[in-house]
């Protein structure tokens, strides 16, 4: 049997595990690749630091897409995030170009790679569904209106059952009629590569990161953006190492425990990435084992799986 051709390549994983390098490397064998970010951060402007946002320098020399979106000030959704990657994929084909998407926002990842059919926000209805105290009252009545995706979900996920009749009431169709949900990996026009390596490792990687963030400026980045008169939405707030340093800024947390903390976190934001595109089967996984490769030295035998992939896209 012939392989299946794709149009794009995504190129996942967790934080800190060389994503951003090993694209660029291979963009820059090859000038027909663009770059495609998939980060939920990156899209802000003037978070720069702290997000690992592509330099002046490496934004000149090579294409790259969806960063720079919104400002900080601004709520950002992955319905948003959506348009804008159909437009840039779009305008990428359009130039007879293939993209390589870069990301671990695993959601924003899937919108793209499965076109997901996204329903959209409903505020009043959402409030009224916030306003039951009981949260397995919430899936009976998610049973009543909707009992597919009631099924779909535990009792005690108050998360996606107000998600779920928020857009159930406020859109008049059954949450489950927008789609197969998460759980289901159909074929798909992007393929994917997951880099992973040791959880030792990794946690080396993200503390040596969080360093050089440190020392190229993050504090200073954290405490511009604390002061514009709009502030930060809620969303930008959450990043990590910004909501601890803003902590920080406003005197909750020593210099020491701010960095801290945004280390623990961000490890176990990794993990939970892992778990995320572990699920998915049509993933294809390089392991980039023991060696602290630095990410100027990315390992041949990396280029040579992802280039391999390249080869086989068909872009149209």
């Amino acid at each position: 049997m012939s392989k299946p051709h794709h149009r794009h390549l995504a190129l996942v994983g967790p934080t800190a595990s060389g994503k951003s390098a090993l694209a660029l490397a291979l963009a820059r064998r090859d000038p027909s690749i663009e770059l495609v970010s998939v980060d939920a951060m990156q899209v802000y402007g003037g978070m720069d630091v702290g997000t690992a946002k592509p330099s002046p320098a490496e934004r000149a020399e090579v294409p790259h897409h969806l960063l720079d979106l919104a400002d900080p000030a601004e709520d950002f959704s992955v319905a948003r995030f959506q348009a804008e990657a159909r437009a840039a994929l779009a305008a990428i084909e359009a130039r007879g170009h293939r993209a390589l998407l870069v990301g671990g926002t695993g959601l924003y990842v899937r919108a793209v790679v499965d076109s997901l059919n996204l329903p959209g926000r409903y505020p009043e209805a959402r409030a009224e569904v916030e306003a039951e105290p009981e949260t397995p009252a919430l899936h009976r009545r998610l049973a009543q209106l909707d009992p597919r995706a009631a099924r779909r979900m535990e009792p005690t996920n108050r998360r996606r059952l107000v998600r779920a009749l928020e857009v159930t009431l406020g859109s008049g169709r059954p949450f489950s009629s927008y789609g197969p949900g998460l759980d289901a990996y159909p074929p798909s026009p992007v393929a994917q590569v997951g880099l992973r390596l040791p959880l030792e490792r990794l946690d080396r990687r993200i503390d040596a990161r969080l360093e050089a963030m440190l020392h190229a400026g993050f504090l200073d980045e954290v405490r511009r953006l604390a002061v514009r008169p709009t502030g930060l939405s809620r969303t930008a707030r959450q990043a990590l190492g910004y909501r601890e340093l803003l902590a920080h800024l406003e005197g909750a947390l020593t210099h020491d425990q701010a960095v801290a903390e945004t280390a623990l976190r961000t490890r176990r934001f990794a993990r939970r990435q892992l778990r995320w595109f572990r699920r998915d089967p049509r993933i294809v996984w390089h392991d980039l084992g023991d060696h602290d490769t630095p990410d100027h030295e990315i390992g041949e035998n990396a280029l040579a799986l992802v280039a391999g992939l390249l080869g086989d896209w068909a872009p149209r």
